[in-house]
């Protein structure tokens, strides 16, 4: 415990929390917009796949401003929150929603690449034998395309793990409360002598995304092992 200092700890820990939680959120719905886009024929498919994938063309702090724009306490969303007790702007929950929207196409390619590798004569299939949509989803569809929601989720976990130009833009870097990872390396690098604290912080980013990586690929290995041995 040494090796870090109490607030590269907290960096590190807020990262993990930041990452944590955005994946955990963003799985859900990002299966199902994944599933839509790959299954669904509708007027706005295109439309949706634009706003899906925008985060990734939009240069980071935009997104982040038009994040302060929505939920800052003055923003339209932001303020109706603000209300009931929901605050994002300048809290580590901002930070996971910065996080969330800046990984969640990466998530939806993923799924939705492993969705449409799925035999949709399986599906039917089940379906023929009575099966509901959603039956047949649990049962058929989710199996075959688990490899790809592990790795969507991976890697949503690394890009909020690394993300900065949004999360610094709509929640600040206030250490302890919104500064992670990247914006704490960011605040040693301007200040004379923080060049051996910012290193220790990049060893460990590369030490997770790597665990990160080979999680992947194990749990990626038994569901592949898993769904063929059904």
């Amino acid at each position: 415990m040494g090796w870090l200092g109490p607030e590269e700890w907290q960096a590190v820990a807020l990262s993990l929390r930041v990452a944590l939680t955005a994946t955990i959120f963003s799985l859900p719905p990002g299966i199902l917009v994944a599933l839509v886009l790959a299954r669904g024929r509708f007027p706005g498919h295109a439309l949706l796949n634009g706003l899906v994938h925008l985060p990734l063309i939009l240069p980071p702090v935009v997104t982040g401003y038009l994040l302060l724009l929505t939920f800052g306490t003055k923003g339209p969303l932001g303020s109706l929150l603000a209300e009931i007790g929901i605050v994002f702007a300048f809290r580590w929950t901002g930070a996971a929603l910065a996080a969330a929207i800046m990984a969640f196409p990466l998530m939806v390619r993923a799924i939705r690449l492993s969705i449409e590798a799925v035999d949709p004569k399986l599906e039917e299939a089940a379906a023929t034998l009575g099966a509901s949509r959603i039956r047949v989803f649990v049962t058929v569809t989710l199996p075959l395309i688990l490899p790809g929601v592990i790795a969507g989720a991976v890697l949503a976990f690394a890009k909020a793990m690394g993300e900065f130009g949004a999360t610094i833009t709509f929640v600040s870097n206030i250490p302890g409360q919104t500064q992670t990872l990247p914006s704490a390396i960011y605040a040693f690098l301007q200040v004379p002598g923080g060049e051996s604290a910012a290193l220790r912080l990049v060893a460990v980013s590369i030490a997770i995304a790597m665990l990160a990586l080979i999680a992947s690929e194990w749990f990626a290995r038994r569901a592949g092992r898993r769904g063929g041995g059904a």
